[in-house]
């Protein structure tokens, strides 16, 4: 037989677990809201990317079609090389021939040493080199304009 005693400690466990389970529901509502909603804020609006997109508007040889488009990511590399998140298949193309990157909002464009090198409004670059969308790219043979 429980005694008057044992029966309040069983009742205190029992509502602390209770408010632990409580506490612990609460917390995982919370978080997925909040993934929900970052979720939602970083959703492009309907046809446009992230972080926008590489169109070619013009290429020579076996090159990509013109009108192809290119999704960027935050780090997009681009080169003949199959590991680039870019391949262009242009003998005028280093390997690894350039990279761009999103920092602070904003796109930037780096010449990787490239034997041809890289243009921007067909003004070749040296460092790297801010960009603004409806620059266009040159490299190799391909010039691509950089689009939302």
């Amino acid at each position: 037989m429980l005694l008057p005693v044992d029966l309040i400690v069983l009742g205190l466990r029992l509502a602390f677990a209770l408010l632990l389970y409580l506490f612990l529901l609460i917390v995982t509502l919370m978080a997925t809201r909040s993934l929900r909603a970052a979720a939602r804020e970083e959703s492009p609006a309907r046809g446009e990317t992230k972080f926008g997109r590489l169109v070619v508007v013009e290429s020579e040889g076996d090159g990509p079609l013109v009108g192809q488009s290119f999704e960027l990511m935050p780090v997009t590399s681009v080169g003949r090389s199959p590991s680039n998140t870019i391949s262009l298949a242009d003998t005028y193309v280093s390997a690894d021939h350039a990279l761009l990157s999103w920092r602070d909002g904003r796109w930037w464009l780096e010449d990787l040493k490239s034997t041809n090198g890289t243009f921007v409004n067909r003004e070749r670059i040296r460092h790297p080199t801010e960009l603004a969308y409806g620059d266009l790219i040159q490299i190799g043979r391909t010039t691509l304009k950089l689009s939302r």
